[in-house]
């Protein structure tokens, strides 16, 4: 073999080499993207709230907004997306409050103002002060509580599903693991093998036995629709799955009234 073509060979083995390692060394930032000014709270939007600081087993101080409804059906413990913080969810956390929910929404480490750095094990331990916090201090019966998790927060919401019991599970944009949305995201690298998150929602879903409603849509531009059926498919009854419209980000907003309409027969059909 020439000596150019070996050492135009060795030059790129070097830059594949240096590419994987540097994107091994970086993926926390290629995941978690906080942001830690609070740029408005629940009251710019005409609903009140407590503002809270829950303590994790770990003594992570986590910031947390508690929004109460007049005669709530249930408390919702919302597990938010992975950017941003609390302040960025205000549109979706008004149309969750109008179906007659309480709502917990807390920042995971890391984002807003609660402290520390995040991880996947963090998040979860996050999500479990959250659930001690309605059932240790506002006396919340598990039955009570449903969790909601948009995106990777989907995935905080079912391991918390595992390990808490819960009265029901909501899914928005949720993807089956964070190794499988990540190969189809960057197919050229070996995400599966580099990833040091998992996130595995599809292989948790089939043990949690609570009514489960999967929420994704089809124009979904980051997490693609069939994740969301995937896990659909995965889960055991009873389960429920609803089709919207828009993006990522906002399909909420998009599907308006079919988001809202679809999530009240849910409620009323699991008795909420």
């Amino acid at each position: 073999m020439k000596p150019m073509l070996i050492n135009a060979l060795l030059i790129i083995a070097l830059c594949s080499a240096g590419l994987v390692v540097f994107v091994y060394l970086m993926q926390d930032r290629m995941i978690y993207f906080p942001f830690h000014q609070i740029e408005q709270t629940p009251r710019d939007i005409g609903l009140e709230f407590e503002d809270l600081t829950i303590t994790t087993p770990d003594r992570e101080k986590i910031n947390a907004w508690f929004i109460p409804a007049p005669n709530a059906r249930a408390v919702l413990l919302f597990c938010h997306g992975n950017a941003g913080n609390i302040s960025h969810r205000l549109d979706l956390l008004r149309m969750l409050n109008s179906l007659s929910l309480s709502v917990l929404l807390f920042d995971y480490r890391g984002y807003g103002k609660s402290s520390g750095k995040p991880s996947e094990q963090g998040t979860y331990q996050d999500a479990e002060a959250a659930w001690d916090y309605l059932r240790n201090r506002r006396a919340t019966p598990p039955a009570r509580i449903i969790v909601f998790g948009e995106s990777i927060g989907g995935a905080v919401a079912v391991e918390l599903a595992l390990r808490r019991q819960v009265g029901g599970l909501v899914l928005l944009a949720g993807f089956t693991s964070l190794p499988e949305l990540g190969q189809q995201l960057y197919p050229w690298l070996p995400v599966k093998l580099l990833a040091k998150y998992r996130y595995a929602s599809l292989e948790k879903i089939r043990s949690i036995t609570c009514p489960k409603l999967i929420i994704h849509s089809p124009e979904d531009e980051i997490v693609p629709f069939h994740h969301g059926r995937k896990l659909f498919e995965q889960a055991c009854a009873p389960k429920e799955f609803l089709e919207i419209r828009g993006g990522h980000n906002e399909g909420f907003l998009v599907s308006g009234d079919v988001f809202i309409g679809g999530m009240k027969i849910f409620f009323d059909k699991y008795g909420f």
